[in-house]
């Protein structure tokens, strides 16, 4: 990776811590939401996706920006994929049906470019520009599927419990099982879609690149 991919690594690390300790901070001094005192409240902003993939995608940049040359594990290489699977549907779920659900301003109306928007833009670009290269294949597309499965069963079976549910289209108190697992059934297509089309590009770009080389 370049000296310019891992300052952009850098950068994209830095609007997710940016983005997460602004979301943590309006959340502690709010008064709105499902859990009304702290510190529940703030545990609960680490059960949304948007979280967890703003997460991934900080946590796989600071490596990448400290240690480009890293060996390449297959649990590295699979956490890398999810970080840029994971926020681009972060984005492109939020912008095409949450979006027109909040009415935010301030700095809940910041934490949320940072995390719904920005990081998207920043992490997806990212990869595109800088890889690095030669890192998908079918195993780590398998792998890569765990988590988001571990993050809905997780949800499904907390929400039991505590009654809450982070979106409205995993809200089986409203719309029950079978239009939940619908929902992320619509999802998961998008984001397997989303896998094998960068793993096609991934393929392309590497060869590209072996071939100027």
């Amino acid at each position: 990776m370049t000296t310019t991919g891992r300052s952009w690594a850098a950068l994209t690390a830095l609007i997710v811590a940016a983005g997460i300790v602004v979301q943590l901070i309006v959340t502690a001094n709010g008064n709105d939401g499902f859990f009304p005192d702290n510190p529940d409240r703030v545990f609960n902003v680490f059960a949304y996706f948007t979280i967890q993939s703003n997460l991934l995608l900080g946590g796989t940049t600071v490596m990448l920006a400290l240690q480009p040359d890293r060996p390449q594990s297959t649990l590295f290489r699979t956490l890398r994929l999810n970080s840029v699977l994971c926020i681009a549907v972060t984005g492109i779920v939020y912008h095409l049906a949450l979006a027109p659900l909040d009415d935010l301003s301030g700095w809940a109306a910041v934490a949320n470019f940072l995390l719904h928007s920005a990081a998207p833009l920043a992490g997806v670009l990212g990869w595109l520009l800088f890889g690095p290269r030669g890192r998908t294949g079918s195993r780590v597309v398998a792998w890569s599927v765990v988590f988001p499965l571990l993050w809905l069963a997780f949800t499904l079976i907390r929400g039991e419990f505590v009654g809450f549910y982070p979106y409205p289209f995993v809200d089986v108190t409203e719309h029950g099982y079978a239009r939940v697992l619908l929902n992320c059934l619509l999802v998961a297509v998008l984001f397997l879609a989303l896998a094998a089309g960068t793993t096609a590009l991934d393929r392309r770009l590497h060869q590209k690149t072996t071939v100027e080389r």
